[in-house]
């Protein structure tokens, strides 16, 4: 298997309301993915100081199905529109379970 770990931080121009709106796009997303068993997604909560504003962690049976995901259209979509504009600061990394 292989997770898939990326966190953001947020430039002034992300607001709660498309936080939230991220939030609920990717977990809509989330079932029609091939391959994927796990998908968690959401803001950072507020537990210790310094940490990234974002976390989206997901388990893929293998490789293929994590490169489907990461070129599936709606979810490039939502890069285009949420994320990319939005984002200061982006670290990810993917590795074997």
């Amino acid at each position: 298997m292989i997770r898939h770990v990326v966190l953001f931080s947020w430039n002034d121009g992300m607001t709660p309301e498309q936080e939230k709106q991220l939030t609920a796009e990717l977990t809509a997303l989330a079932p029609a993915l091939p391959g994927l068993r796990s998908y968690h997604a959401g803001p950072d909560a507020g537990i210790a100081e310094g940490n990234f504003d974002y976390a989206v962690v997901a388990d893929f049976d293998d490789v293929d199905s994590y490169l489907g995901y990461r070129a599936n259209t709606q979810h490039q979509d939502i890069i285009s529109r949420l994320t990319a504009p939005n984002t200061q600061t982006r670290a990810a990394i993917q590795y074997e379970i």
